[in-house]
Parts: C-alpha cells; structure tokens; sequence
C-alpha cells in the first residue's frame, strides 16, 4: 500500500511582510518624551532666570526705598528663597528623568525587542518545518510510482525513458526540486526528471550519504535527508536532498530495488525567509546547525560565518529565548529559536537573529 499524498504545495511559504516595526515605534515615542520633557525643564529653568533676576532687582529697589520698602524686600527675598528651591527641584527632575528614560530605553532594547526576535526567530525555524515536512512526503510518496518500479525491475532503455518522463511530470508541478533521481542498488543513477538540464545518467553516487542512508531504511514510511550541502549534482547551489528506498511492486515493506532522491531547493526557502521584508538590513538571519555551522544566512553575514555557539551557549541552550550581549564590539540582542517540528518532522536546526541595539 502506497502512502497518502498530502498534497504538497509546490511553493514555499513565505513569512507574512511587516510594514511596521512596534519595537522601533515604542522606542520613537519614548526618544520623543523624553525630548519634550527636557524642553519642558530647560523652560522651567529659564523662567525661574528670569525670576532670580526679578527678585535681584527688587531686593536693589527695596535697599534704595530704606524703610519704606522693608515689607517689599521681604517679599523679594521669599522670591529668592522660591527660585533657589525651584531650580533644585529642576535639577532633580533633569536627573530622575533622565536616568528613567535611560531604563525604560534598554528595557524596550532589551526584553520588548528580544521578545519580538525570538518571536520572529521561531517562526522562520517553523516555516522550514513545515516546509520540509512536505519533502518527507513527498519522496515516500513518489518512490512508490509504478513507472519508476518498473524501470527499476525491467531497466529496459524504453521504461528508464518513461520513468525519467514520469519525473518530468512531477517536476512541472513542483517548483521547489532541482530535479529528481532514480539510482539502481549499486548506486548509478539510470534516470532524473530534468535529462536536458542535468546530464547526470550513469552517475556513481553510491558513496553519497543520501543514498547510503536510504539503502539501510527499513520501510517505505522511512526517509533520509542530507543536510544542506553543495552538491556535484547541481553544482553551485546548495541543496537538501530527501531519500529513500524504491521497494519491490511499491510496497511498504518490499525489498529495496533502488533509491529515489529529490534535490530540494534549499537555497530558494532559506532566501524567501531570511531576506523577507520583516527585518531590517542590520539584523543578522541565520540557520545554523547543532555546532554552529550556518547553513544558510542573510545577505549582510559574511562569508565563512561560524556562530559561537559555547560563547553564547545560554541562549542556544533555550528552545527559544534572547540574550542582550556584546557581540564583534557592539551592544546586541541575540535571539534563538530551535527547530520546533511539524506533524512527524523536526530538523533539529536553530534560527539566529543579531540585531544592534542602537
């Protein structure tokens, strides 16, 4: 019995776009009261000027009136008395101000901003999963196609073409594979679904982890998938590549008569996710596996990037989480997300998110 087709979309999800930054809001607003209130004690502070100088006056007017003016010249000296507690109270207002702007400011930096990251670092961890669930059906499904059964039972050059026709097929309507590819059990690949764009028949691919690996499954309801890697298969692109055993008559537990291998576009998804509008240009994306080797980074993460996963092992450790930290000499809020999985799929990889705090 074949397994049931889920009914795989042939395009990536794509994260929902974001026209609005709340963090970047609250921040404004804060930055904008603490501006008015600064204006608001400088007015204090120059009317209370204004009333020193009064008084001053006063007091010299009171001098020059002698007796007449000593009930004036208290009021002038009150008016001193007045500024001079005026203009403490000016200065404490400065200094409280001040110092609670500065809090509320790295408590939005910090925790409502790492709140949001880890947020956004979750979702794209679950849009690979979810993603990716849809290979593992996929190639458990197709492995079961008559066509490439029969190609591999009776390899006759007029059942190859067919099966390679049958990939073609599939291909047409699913935008996400590169190509796909049928091997016999000593690891040659006798047809793919793209023959005019790949000339890879009678390629050796036995050594190839995804084959290896789906020659030891033991059912069709197993798979394998090869990490993100560059493969010769596609050469320049980076590829996961899903897999498992083509069975005898299709069945679930038939005895292996080859591999089928799908050439995942990973490149496409990573770039859909991390380069979407969400973000802006100073945040570092990344997917990264369990010792920190990206797998697939936005464009502004250099070259060669390797995250230091024991430097920032407190935050890689949380399911999900942030830490703010100094990260290539400068304040960061560092988000994480690991893989959550989708229906009976996990990767087992970590979305990263870098962004300054200024």
């Amino acid at each position: 019995m074949a397994p049931e087709n889920p009914g795989s979309s042939s395009s990536v999800l794509k994260p929902a776009k974001a026209t609005i930054n709340p963090t970047s809001s609250v921040l404004s607003i804060v930055e904008d009261l603490s501006k008015a209130v600064q204006v608001a004690i400088g007015e204090i502070r120059d009317i209370n000027e204004n009333a020193k100088l009064l008084s001053l006056n006063a007091r010299i007017e009171a001098a020059r009136a002698g007796s007449a003016g000593a009930a004036f010249g208290v009021v002038a000296q009150e008016m001193q008395s007045l500024s001079e507690k005026t203009a403490e109270v000016a200065d404490e207002m400065a200094n409280q101000t001040t110092c609670t702007i500065s809090e509320l400011l790295d408590f939005i930096g910090g925790n409502v901003r790492g709140t949001r990251l880890a947020d956004l670092a979750l979702t794209n961890i679950d849009l690979v999963d979810r993603n990716l669930y849809e290979r593992t059906c996929d190639v458990r499904w197709w492995a079961t196609d008559a066509a490439l059964v029969q190609a591999l039972t009776s390899p006759s050059a007029e059942n190859v073409e067919y099966a390679s026709e049958r990939m073609g097929v599939i291909l047409s309507a699913y935008t996400v594979y590169h190509d796909l590819v049928l091997c016999d059990l000593d690891g040659n690949v006798i047809a793919n679904g793209r023959p005019n764009r790949n000339s890879i028949k009678g390629r050796k691919e036995a050594k190839s982890p995804w084959f290896a690996s789906a020659l030891r499954l033991s059912s069709g309801e197993e798979f394998f998938c090869q990490p993100p890697h560059e493969s010769e298969l596609i050469p320049g692109e980076m590829v996961a590549i899903y897999s498992t055993a083509v069975r005898e008559r299709g069945l679930l537990n038939g005895r292996p008569i080859g591999v089928l291998g799908v050439v995942f576009n990973w490149q496409n998804l990573a770039n859909a996710i991390l380069n979407s509008s969400v973000f802006d240009d100073a945040t570092w994306r990344l997917f990264v596996d369990g010792s920190g080797n990206v797998l697939a980074a936005s464009s502004n993460v250099p070259k060669n990037f390797r995250f230091p996963v024991q430097r920032y092992e407190k935050v890689f450790k949380m399911r999900t989480g942030f830490v703010v930290d100094q990260f290539e000499g400068k304040d960061v809020c560092i988000a994480h997300a690991l893989s959550p999985g989708f229906e009976t799929y996990s990767t087992g990889w970590h979305s990263i998110l870098i962004q300054p705090l200024r």
